[in-house]
């Protein structure tokens, strides 16, 4: 995120795309409803009638997969009708003719055909979206778990610099991460091209400070990435596989096949606080400490680095999981010198990354800091790219093309599923599904439709029906409801026997990988 929690309440206009706050992030979303009651306006672009677009001034129920045509679209009205903020990408940005270039494709008349959004309304809601300053953008996987999902977020990008939005409180562009401590994970390196602190493994400068660092010779190219390890598994060239606190045989789309990737591995550990239908794969699973019989930090969505304190002792044989690998590295010949959560942090991970070098255990005893925090005296940062001065000097304006989905609907499979969370679980209920009171709000997975296809199909609320896609069939109870639109199917992953990954497709945004689990061909058949 650019910006701060704090601001959500306080923010006069808000954009929310792709994002069901409300069910799954309800702490912010409390943020987003306190704005509307005082008066802010709330545009919501999601194909689905949630409890947050109901609360919204203008909800545009677009086409799964449509994001970019839409945005580029409304960046068509702001430019032929001169309502963006000249100043700031004259002053801030680069790039805005070969924006204009492609923008100018997408009339209202031509985004609409993709969206499905009324030209007239594309360009109200252009108006409307100019006529206050700043507005906060904020989205979630429904922007990023698509093919096009790194377009997507430049999208987003651009409409905020378009704008004049990015660097000012109450503004920026802010993605709520998905899991708890995502951005933490992320800040400590656990990306397959970057050191902590986002410093590039193919640098030769930043090998060299880490070999130094660490005492080791390091890798010289980037590692593998997550299909490509799956796949690795059953074409053996990946022999040995780690799976840290990850159930992904019930996140991954197509389970099929990943659980026949799992069975190809020659050897699997697992290190989780809960057996899960993963963890019947390994070889080995090592039994780890739960965030509250750990001490270490967290790191969420608005960069603030916090401390997590021990409440409970682990229970039996489970272990921090710092301490578990560096017992497995002190068998392979590292005598690793941390002792400590706080150790590790002090004197390693804020000497090495430069965003948290002013970060130490006793700055964070209260309410923690925002990075960067570049020095011991600093006092953190609320918003990023202050007043348009961004990090890496001036804005990029880029241009994308919108591009379909992998697979859309047709006559043998005529209806688009779209994935999600539902509010009363979390994930594959590795955690929640041990809750007797969660189970009893919600027990099994359902087949969300509309009232229009569930006449036409002669299907009642609660009655049985076949999900089938081309990879696989599931057999949930039906929801009938008003917030999907006709033609369209929602479902979530919560529950094994109806977890849509039994459905979704295997296609991957070709920068990020990441999975397009918002979009695949389904049929609906009532049993």
């Amino acid at each position: 995120m650019t910006n701060s929690f704090s601001d959500f309440a306080k923010a006069k206009m808000i954009l929310v795309i792709g994002s069901n706050m409300t069910e799954a992030h309800p702490v912010a979303a409390a943020g987003v409803k306190r704005a509307v009651l005082n008066g802010a306006q709330l545009y919501v672009f999601d194909p689905r009638r949630t409890d947050l677009a109901k609360l919204a001034k203008v909800h545009l129920p677009l086409k799964v997969g449509s994001d970019i045509a839409l945005i580029n679209g409304i960046m068509n009205v702001l430019i032929t009708e001169d309502l963006y903020d000249k100043n700031y990408v004259n002053s801030c940005c680069v790039g805005f003719e070969e924006l204009k270039e492609k923008v100018m494709e997408y009339s209202p008349e031509r985004a609409a055909q993709i969206c499905g959004i009324d030209p007239e309304m594309i360009r109200k809601v252009a108006r409307g979206i100019a006529s206050v300053k700043p507005a906060m953008l904020m989205y979630t996987l429904g922007i990023t778990e698509h093919t096009c999902g790194v377009n997507n977020v430049l999208s987003c990008a651009n409409l905020q610099m378009l704008l004049g939005n990015v660097g000012f409180e109450c503004g920026g562009v802010n993605p709520l991460r998905g899991q708890n401590n995502v951005q933490g994970a992320c800040d400590m390196g656990a990306l397959p091209n970057v050191f902590p602190g986002y410093q590039k493994v193919e640098s030769p400068e930043m090998r060299a400070k880490y070999e130094a660092a660490w005492k080791v010779k390091l890798p010289e190219k980037n590692g593998m990435m997550m299909p490509h390890m799956m796949d690795g598994l059953v074409d053996g060239k990946i022999k040995f596989f780690y799976v840290f606190g990850e159930n992904l045989a019930n996140t991954e789309p197509d389970i099929h096949h990943v659980e026949h990737c799992l069975s190809s591995a020659e050897f699997m550990v697992c290190q989780d606080i809960f057996p899960t239908e993963t963890t019947r794969f390994a070889h080995v699973i090592l039994p780890a400490a739960a965030w509250s019989e750990n001490d270490g930090t967290f790191t969420n969505s608005e960069r603030r680095v916090s401390r997590v304190r021990t409440v409970k002792e682990p229970p039996g044989e489970s272990k921090p999981n710092w301490w578990i690998f560096k017992e497995i590295a002190k068998r392979m010949g590292q005598d690793w010198e941390s002792d400590s959560a706080q150790e590790l942090w002090d004197n390693e991970i804020s000497v090495l990354a430069p965003q948290l070098t002013g970060i130490k255990y006793s700055r964070i005893e209260e309410d923690g800091l925002q990075w960067p925090v570049p020095t011991l005296e600093h006092t953190g940062t609320m918003t990023l790219h202050k007043d348009g001065c961004f990090t890496c000097g001036l804005g990029n304006l880029t241009p994308v093309e919108w591009t379909p989905p992998a697979e859309v609907a047709d006559a043998q499979y005529p209806f688009v599923l779209s994935t999600g969370r539902r509010l009363y679980h979390y994930h594959t209920r590795t955690q929640t599904g041990h809750t007797k009171g969660l189970n009893e709000l919600l027990g099994e997975e359902t087949a969300d439709i509309s009232y229009a296809d569930a006449e036409r199909l002669d299907i009642k609320d609660g009655e049985k029906v076949r999900v089938k896609s081309r990879r696989g069939e599931v057999v949930v109870k039906a929801k009938v409801t008003d917030q999907v639109p006709a033609g369209m199917v929602w479902m979530a992953f919560h529950f094994r026997e109806g977890n849509a990954n039994w459905l979704t497709n295997p296609a991957f945004d070709p920068v990020s990988l990441t999975a397009e689990y918002k979009a695949c061909a389904v049929t609906v058949e009532k049993i």
